[in-house]
């Protein structure tokens, strides 16, 4: 049973392991728009760039489990998933209208179908990779 859900180290881990993602996705973002989509569209440059997003996210997840996590139960590390997952859809909208100017309706249901579902998978998986990265780890650190 996890009891210790204090506020302060749930919130730190969630910000680290959503600024190491949201600015993997920054990144390799900023390459994908301008070189890969004029060359082979938006599907496919979504497509490549997912595998890479998903090595940042089971990086970023371990980092933050091992050095911010260590010793913490699931109900914790489930915390920290939830929170970061609303940071990087609160980062997505803002991106998303201010930045890009999209509409809302735009940005909630304007992806691609293919490249859409392997979007909504990956954010799955971002929220459960601090609690499935952490199974075991509730008196030691990941090794």
């Amino acid at each position: 049973m996890d009891t210790d859900l204090a506020a302060k180290p749930i919130l730190r881990a969630a910000a680290t392991y959503f600024a190491l993602v949201f600015g993997t996705g920054f990144v390799l973002g900023a390459v994908r728009v301008p070189l890969l989509v004029p060359r082979l569209g938006e599907r496919l440059a979504e497509l490549l760039e997912m595998p890479l997003m998903a090595l940042a996210m089971v990086l970023a997840a371990r980092l933050v489990v091992r050095r911010q996590l260590a010793g913490r139960g699931p109900l914790t590390r489930a915390a920290v998933g939830a929170l970061a997952l609303a940071l990087m859809v609160a980062a997505e909208l803002g991106v998303g209208l201010l930045l890009r100017q999209l509409p809302l309706r735009e940005i909630l249901i304007g992806r691609d179908p293919v490249s859409g579902a392997v979007y909504l998978a990956l954010l799955l998986l971002y929220a459960l990779l601090p609690l499935l990265l952490g199974r075991g780890s509730t008196t030691t650190a990941v090794p």
